[in-house]
């Protein structure tokens, strides 16, 4: 619940002229005696200042809001036809509009009215507003068009829409089939699509809608223009472009992998109250799964930029140790307490439904193709069919995936998906062309620690069964050195600004003395250093068996 109404203020309401009394019932409910047959005035100011991809924002050089963010509902009118007028009148000169909502009267900038069927889609379409770059490219019969704001001079739009182009053919050609079949065989279901992509100096996420996206980047992750002139010799591109191309693949396969095939219980959304489901862990980890491999499909990335990008999915999932406490369909149910109020021991007792359900979709779709008689592509497009593109439950994957194996998967659902046991990622991984490598994890990681180093080493996290559990350190500790164990005569301690400087102190095994700050007290903890602490990297080992997985 992101609480929106904390941000409305001055609601008063008109109806023939006179004042009415607004009571507000709620934190969100507003209620008004009035006549039905007279039109009614509520106005009201909402502050704006969330630069996300979640609420509004307003300043002079962009103006962007989620419907949720700006505009009351009727109660029992949501289902009636809804009207926007986006006011021209004292905005800059420059500035222009853009949204998915379809134009009724619009000017040549975007200002005018605009119409929705509904509330739900009303508010289901965001609205950017500012001087930005735009482009358009046609996938599929379909027109698309990439909004940028606060992009820099360098920006390479034209690579950014040619390589956008590549993603969504990638991803209609899933869902559709392949371009040999009549395009009205393989139309997606939106008659146009917008990205809406705000660039900052640092930030990342996403948000998808039925024919649109709201995504927000680090500026310097943009494609840029090549370094010559003659644009012979293009710019290396930085590896957060990789990362951009995967969110931006992300959202775009929730078109129809959540918007439209969705779960049951969002058949019709609850705006005023949790929506649950524990089905997440297919709806945002399959999608994981897909996002960086259409970009491999595509020739967006090589083999080993994708085993790069699945190496960190599937280290995330095996370094929280909350993925033996809490179930991948748990973390689904309890998202709203857990995943989106994150604290310090988040990861000891619950798990990504993103990333574990990703890893999910990978033994599923390698058992799949090991057992050679379907993939996971098949499923994702029979379930498609068979719920025609709406909400579903989860025996509807397990009647598919028998329909199309021939055999029964729910043993497997109920260990992968309800049950904390581990995973067999690695022999799945092996029996598909790619080695699991183990390789010495960063100090980090092998000391069990999530830490800032801005000022000092500040502990954010101490994970479960770890090394610096075992020690005693805390959320919120100032680890300020370490002391080695000895007479006092011979003590030698050590001023530690980064945890890098560990290793230049002491030797792996060893037991020292860490010095913490805590509450302005200075603790000595024991501590023994770990000893052959390892994190997976994937390489391939059998490039055929690698490139039939990967192809499709």
């Amino acid at each position: 619940m992101r609480e929106f109404s904390r941000n409305l203020q001055g609601l008063a309401a008109r109806q023939g002229g006179k004042p009415l009394e607004a009571t507000q019932v709620d934190k969100n409910t507003w209620e008004l005696v009035c006549t039905p047959s007279i039109a009614l005035l509520v106005e009201y100011d909402v502050v704006a200042y969330d630069n996300s991809v979640r609420s509004a924002w307003l300043d002079e050089e962009r103006g962007f809001f989620n419907g949720t963010s700006l505009f009351l509902r009727v109660h029992g009118q949501e289902q009636l036809p809804h009207g926007l007028e986006i006011e021209g009148r004292g905005a800059p000169v420059r500035w222009i509009v853009a949204t998915g909502l379809t134009p009724v009267t619009v000017s040549a900038r975007g200002f005018g009215r605009y119409q929705a069927a509904n509330y739900d889609e009303l508010v289901d379409c965001p609205v950017e507003m500012g001087q930005f770059w735009s482009g358009t490219f046609v996938a599929a019969g379909v027109p698309h068009r990439m909004v940028v704001a606060g992009a820099a001079a360098s920006f390479d739009g034209e690579r950014l829409l040619a390589d956008t182009q590549r993603i969504c053919e990638a991803a209609i050609t899933f869902w559709h089939g392949a371009h040999d079949k009549p395009r009205t065989a393989r139309r997606p279901p939106h008659a146009s699509y917008l990205f809406l992509v705000n660039a900052v100096d640092d930030g990342y996420g996403g948000l998808e809608h039925c024919n649109s996206t709201a995504l927000v980047c680090c500026r310097k992750d943009l494609p840029r223009l090549p370094l010559e002139p003659s644009g012979k010799k293009p710019t290396p591109q930085a590896e957060g472009y990789t990362t951009l191309l995967g969110l931006i693949s992300h959202e775009y396969f929730h078109t129809w992998n959540v918007k439209r095939l969705r779960p049951v219980e969002f058949s019709q959304y609850e705006y005023d109250r949790e929506n649950y489901t524990q089905l997440l862990w297919f709806f945002e980890g399959f999608t994981s799964y897909y996002d960086d491999l259409l970009l491999r499909r595509c020739g967006l990335t090589d083999d080993a930029q994708y085993l790069k990008q699945l190496t960190k999915t599937l280290n995330q999932v095996q370094q929280t140790p909350g993925r033996l406490v809490q179930t991948v369909a748990q973390a689904s149910f309890d998202a709203w307490v857990k995943y989106y109020r994150q604290d310090e021991n988040t990861p000891n007792a619950t798990v990504s439904y993103y990333s574990k359900g990703a890893a999910v979709a990978l033994c599923l779709d390698l058992g799949l193709r090991a057992q050679g008689q379907t993939t996971l592509d098949a499923v994702m497009r029979a379930l498609w069919r068979r719920c025609a593109g709406g909400p579903m439950v989860q025996d509807d994957l397990l009647q598919v995936l028998k329909e199309l194996s021939g055999r029964d998967w729910s043993a497997q659902i109920n260990l992968w998906v309800h049950s904390t046991q581990e995973l067999p990622l690695k022999e799945s991984l092996e029996q598909h062309g790619v080695a699991v490598l183990e390789e010495p994890s960063q100090i980090a990681q092998a000391l069990g620690l999530r830490v800032t180093e801005t000022n000092g080493i500040q502990i954010k996290v101490v994970l479960r069964g770890s090394a610096a559990e075992r020690s005693g350190m805390a959320s919120g500790d100032e680890w300020m050195g370490v002391e080695e164990l000895g007479t006092a005569s011979r003590r030698n301690a050590w001023r530690l600004t980064r945890l890098d400087d560990l290793a230049l102190y002491a030797r792996p095994g060893q037991k020292l003395i860490a010095l913490v700050a805590r509450d302005k007290r200075i603790l000595r903890l024991p501590l023994q250093l770990p000893v052959a602490v390892t994190t997976w990297r994937l390489a391939a080992r059998d490039s055929a068996a690698l490139a039939r997985w990967l192809a499709g």
